[in-house]
């Protein structure tokens, strides 16, 4: 009988860009993260520039292509700025892989060393939805900041208080959820713990589903969303059609402080959904006592939602490049341990007023 594939964590997300210098600048003096590590010419690497960013927990990288030869310039083309890679930290890579593929999923690349004066990790992949992979990284016998190849090069910012990541949500295409679903849970023994349907999640336009997949230790959560029929397009629609193909919607980012967090971003210029100012009216008597202020989170446009367990504050911002795609959620938990369903009728309809801004509902 074959043991569990065991998880750590997620060891950091790669995304692909097209000019990787100025998306590890605004990710420094917008979301406040650090710089821990490059790699590029300077290092010898003659295909791609990469800038590694970290915040609490948060490990993000930043790649882009150096010439027109590199595959990566293709997935741009096609993708637009987006993650590639939802990397996995785990102990033995050849087990993991091996064990992942006997139950079903596919090579990404094959198990192999990387090595540098401070150690040796060691690296494979496998495929997920779309174009999107999964690494899987042990650095059990590693030293550096980072990985291999990669150059230390320290640029410290100021922390807007971000943690780690609380999850990241993937877009499929009409009948793939369950697919991709039972792919986490066949594979990787990921258990489904919330199942949203289109009654759920739905407005008078649009509607998709969604089931929530996680892993062992619940460090990893992994919604999976796909498009229900509705009188227009729905989110998921248009950015299956500005993406060209399924891949990660949003990461959602933890903070213990999301006034102070949100007040940062917004004193950066980073711009979010807005929030109908009567959301707020009957925002007391829906959620209860909460510790923060209700003036400060109405003036800032933060959302509210109570379950069984504690409730939990939350805002999305726009998308962060010029194509309908990646966004980002950031989020506070007061004992709550679900994802804002009270909240979603008016965040669907504030995207929804997005949406036709730019035509595509």
């Amino acid at each position: 009988m074959s043991k569990d594939i065991s998880i750590k964590e997620i060891h950091h997300i790669e995304l692909f860009v097209s000019n990787a210098k100025q998306s590890a600048y605004f990710y420094r003096k917008a979301f406040g993260f650090s710089q821990l590590a490059y790699s590029g010419l300077e290092t010898g690497n003659r295909n791609s520039a990469s800038y590694v960013l970290s915040q609490g927990n948060i490990r993000l990288v930043l790649t882009t292509p150096l010439h027109s030869r590199n595959w990566i310039g293709g997935h741009i083309r096609k993708h637009g700025d987006g993650v590639f890679d939802i990397a996995f930290h785990v102990d033995d890579v050849d087990y993991c892989f091996n064990e992942a593929i006997r139950r079903g999923a596919k090579s990404a690349v094959e198990p192999y060393n990387l090595e540098d004066a401070d150690g040796i990790v060691r690296r494979a992949a496998i495929q997920t939805y779309g174009e999107t992979i999964h690494s899987l990284i042990s650095t059990n016998d590693y030293n550096g900041n980072f990985l291999p190849h990669f150059k230390e090069q320290i640029l410290v910012e100021e922390s807007i208080g971000l943690t780690s990541i609380d999850h990241v949500v993937g877009n499929v295409n009409v009948g793939q959820m369950d697919k991709w679903a039972n792919f986490y849970s066949k594979v990787f023994g990921f258990k489904n713990i919330i199942h949203f349907t289109d009654q759920d999640i739905s407005t008078k336009y649009s509607a998709l589903m969604s089931k929530v997949m996680e892993n062992d230790n619940g460090r990893i959560k992994f919604p999976i969303n796909e498009p229900a029929q509705g009188l227009k397009k729905s989110q998921i629609e248009e950015y299956l059609e500005f993406y060209e193909g399924e891949g990660v919607q949003h990461i959602a980012l933890l903070t213990d402080d999301i006034l102070d967090t949100i007040s940062k971003f917004r004193e950066r210029g980073i711009d979010f959904l807005h929030v109908p100012d009567t959301y707020y009216d009957t925002l007391e008597s829906r959620v209860g006592p909460i510790e923060e202020d209700i003036s400060s989170i109405r003036k800032l446009g933060i959302l509210v939602d109570r379950d069984d367990e504690g409730y939990l504050l939350q805002l999305f911002s726009k998308p962060t490049q010029d194509r309908p795609t990646l966004f980002y959620e950031i989020i506070q938990r007061q004992g709550s341990k679900g994802f804002g369903q009270g909240n979603f009728q008016a965040l669907f309809e504030s995207i929804e007023r997005e949406q036709s801004l730019r035509g595509n509902l």
